[in-house]
């Protein structure tokens, strides 16, 4: 079976209840207006949307200390499937993959459609242009809550497959820690399941927003409100 991440086909996914097809009204990566989406009504975890107002705000706090290894090795076999983290989201989302060894490590695959940039991609391991991007980047979480998390929790966010989408590598260059406020993604049609998985994940986690943040979701999503919280 597959379903759709944002508009990403993705195979072996049928479970994940997004919507595709979204818009978002003026914001950083890009300009439009605002149009209404149709989103999944009575998904589980309802409008994303509404979800914004549970969210904590608070002022961002220093950079200090930051590593990516407070965040655990790069990649860990969190759900024991035997597989590592990035190979797992690569089978996710490629179509087509194939593998050596088995069925963990990931040699090819194309993504039809990468969600920042709406380009198809190649991917070959070891010269791709395909990286496995934290929708919720480490470092912006570190700067609001996680520094004070226990190491497990940060490897669990870390390997969350919620905060986690095969993307164009240069477009996550680019978009770095930035938060909802400061980038979104090139691709107008797939900012509202960004900023709903931006959503989720914060609110799943306990990561706090600041002013200017939370006002930017609540606009991107206030032109789909109906997208729905995404569960996983």
């Amino acid at each position: 079976m597959q379903a759709r991440f944002g508009q990403v086909l993705i195979p072996g996914l049928a479970a994940l209840a997004l919507v595709s097809g979204c818009s978002a009204g003026d914001g950083p990566g890009g300009s439009g207006d605002a149009g209404a989406s149709g989103g999944a009504k009575g998904a589980a975890g309802g409008p994303a949307l509404r979800a914004v107002d549970s969210l904590t705000v608070k002022g961002r706090a220093p950079r200090t200390g930051y590593e990516r290894d407070l965040f655990g090795s790069s990649w860990v076999d969190t759900d024991d499937n035997g597989c590592d983290t990035r190979d797992d989201i690569l089978r996710r989302d490629l179509d087509r993959p194939s593998f050596r060894d088995g069925d963990c490590l990931v040699t090819s695959g194309t993504l039809r459609e990468d969600p920042y940039t709406g380009k198809r991609l190649r991917f070959v391991r070891g010269h791709s242009r395909i990286d496995i991007d934290h929708v919720v980047a480490l470092s912006d979480a570190w700067q609001k809550g996680a520094q004070k998390w226990p190491r497990d929790k940060r490897v669990r966010f870390a390997n969350d497959p919620l905060n986690l989408i095969a993307v164009d590598a240069s477009a996550n260059r680019r978009k770095g820690d930035g938060d909802a406020a400061t980038w979104l993604p090139p691709n107008k049609d797939y900012r509202c399941d960004y900023v709903a998985h931006q959503v989720a994940v914060k609110k799943k986690y306990g990561v706090w927003v600041t002013r200017a943040e939370k006002d930017a979701m609540a606009r991107v999503l206030g032109g789909c409100p109906e997208t729905p919280l995404p569960a996983r």
